[in-house]
């Protein structure tokens, strides 16, 4: 029953379709030429947002992003199609020594512009409308899939980069995904949050 949503993604996958989310750039982390970091400024916004706990990460993402999906592509009180935003991401939680991620995550969906008003009412139950506030973080672009493994390897690597990393949350990060989970060669973030 996937196929409708996988048609319109397909259909609508044009990059120019595709909303970024906005943020303010404040600060840019570089050594011989190649990008460290980024810190930037998200504003206050409104997402959907579903809670997975399947036995692995991928599993959750990708149940997860499909059950967007769905509501995206009209199952939805608009009826409409709201329209891709990238990138979709994951909140994610680890220990608190950081050595591995709880199985416990929430994928999420930014709100175009036109609907941040008043976002139309999703028809799965699972799914619930957040605003989230303006919050400060710091990105670290990597390729490739994102397992517990992967992911892990990235906020470590991350953490040794920057300067303050206590100045960020020590539990909670996010996954921040610019292609399609089912892609191989995926263009994903690490985000840090700085502490509010």
């Amino acid at each position: 029953d996937m196929a409708e949503p996988i048609q319109q993604l397909t259909r609508n996958n044009s990059p120019q379709e595709r909303q970024s989310i906005p943020f303010t750039l404040i600060h840019r982390k570089e050594k011989l030429g190649d990008l460290l970091y980024e810190k930037r400024q998200y504003g206050k916004a409104k997402w959907a947002c579903i809670k997975m706990k399947e036995k692995q990460y991928e599993q959750s993402i990708c149940l997860g992003f499909m059950k967007l999906m769905r509501y995206i592509c009209e199952q939805n009180s608009s009826g409409l199609y709201l329209g891709i935003t990238v990138p979709i991401v994951t909140i994610v939680h680890t220990n608190e020594s950081q050595s591995e991620m709880t199985q416990s995550v929430t994928v999420a969906y930014y709100l175009p512009e036109v609907l941040q008003e008043e976002p139309p009412h999703p028809f799965d139950s699972d799914i619930i409308i957040e605003e989230w506030p303006s919050t400060i973080v710091y990105s670290r672009s990597f390729r490739g899939i994102t397992n517990e493994d992967s992911i892990m390897r990235e906020i470590n690597l991350l953490a040794e980069i920057l300067e303050h990393p206590e100045l960020c949350l020590q539990d909670t990060f996010i996954i921040a995904g610019y292609t399609n989970p089912a892609a191989a060669n995926r263009h994903n973030e690490i985000w840090f949050l700085q502490r509010p």
